[in-house]
């Protein structure tokens, strides 16, 4: 009993998170037309991997008391990469998928090298490198276009036994196999440390430039993944997508559970942050709210998820103040 306890108030904003998208997944399947159905749960499944993709690379930044503006414009250049290279026959394809991987972790590297090396505060340093990202992408891809291969992209978007969406299963697997062993490694714990307490990581001896390269460097591989993933759901590549997405991974991981201040991050929490603003906005969709105020209510959403992540900095900078 007390290790539950324990449990639940350890893991409280991350339980949170689940249960209020549980709350809005039955919500949004007893108003939708075709009720309970592997079609549905497969389109609302693929509508959410991308931004949660996107949101965990994000929270790893955050972990460590950073922000990446950037990782929306990496997204929208691996999606016009994408367009380009993933097509063909499968050793192509291969080729293809490797270089968008790596273009996005040479940005997440190239942000984090000039945040750690130049002294740059990071949302100035990645506002400008994700401004070259977008230039990047439009000279890649000038008008939305190109194509990705059509086998992967029906494997990717489909379902596996006509039961279980293939953009879950592939969502898990890339969580076990790239946050997992980085949480568990020496550098996790090093992001961890930072933002909690960066000054006393440094006196311990733990390198943490290298984390915070290391942390920027993942988030650019996570973007990529999410830039290819939407290669997959379009067939085609789009300069002009990153935007909305930096704005609401921001969302997804303050209402998943991650302090903005750092130190504190659930990555389940912020997939679950994901897929709420996603229910959110087919909940809008199917309830019929006219499509001009939607953004407005998408807007209203993101703000109050930013001032529910700074309530415990509000806190914690009162209590300081008793001291003064």
């Amino acid at each position: 009993m007390r290790n539950t306890t324990l449990y639940v108030r350890h893991n409280a904003r991350t339980l949170l998170a689940l249960a209020l998208l549980a709350g809005l997944l039955v919500a949004f399947l007893m108003i939708h037309p075709r009720g309970v159905s592997p079609t549905v749960l497969t389109a609302w499944s693929n509508q959410g991997v991308a931004l949660a993709l996107v949101a965990i690379g994000q929270t790893i930044v955050v972990l460590t008391s950073g922000i990446d503006i950037s990782i929306g414009a990496i997204m929208a250049l691996s999606n016009c990469v994408a367009s380009e290279l993933v097509q063909g026959d499968p050793i192509q394809v291969a080729l293809g998928v490797a270089a968008v991987l790596l273009v996005g972790t040479a940005c997440g590297t190239v942000n984090g090298l000039i945040i750690v090396y130049a002294r740059i505060q990071p949302i100035v340093a990645t506002l400008a490198t994700g401004t070259i990202y977008t230039g990047i992408a439009l000279l890649v891809r000038p008008t939305p276009g190109g194509e990705v291969s059509a086998g992967l992209s029906d494997t990717m978007t489909g379902t596996l036994g006509d039961l279980v969406p293939t953009s879950l299963i592939a969502l898990t697997v890339v969580v076990i196999l790239v946050w997992e062993p980085l949480r568990r490694s020496l550098t996790g714990r090093t992001l961890f440390a930072l933002g909690s307490a960066e000054q006393a990581a440094y006196m311990s001896g733990l390198s943490i430039d290298k984390a915070k390269v290391v942390a920027y460097a993942v988030a650019g591989l996570f973007a990529a993944m999410a830039g290819l993933f939407l290669g997959f759901q379009t067939a085609s590549g789009d300069a002009s997508v990153g935007l909305p997405y930096t704005l609401n991974s921001v969302a997804a991981v303050v209402l998943g559970g991650t302090v903005l201040s750092g130190g504190v991050a659930s990555v389940v929490g912020t997939i679950a942050g994901a897929f709420m603003l996603r229910t959110i906005g087919s909940l809008m969709f199917f309830t019929g709210v006219p499509p001009l105020a939607q953004p407005l209510f998408e807007g209203l959403v993101l703000i109050c998820a930013v001032a529910l992540g700074s309530v415990r900095l509000l806190r914690i900078r009162n209590r300081l103040e008793i001291f003064k």
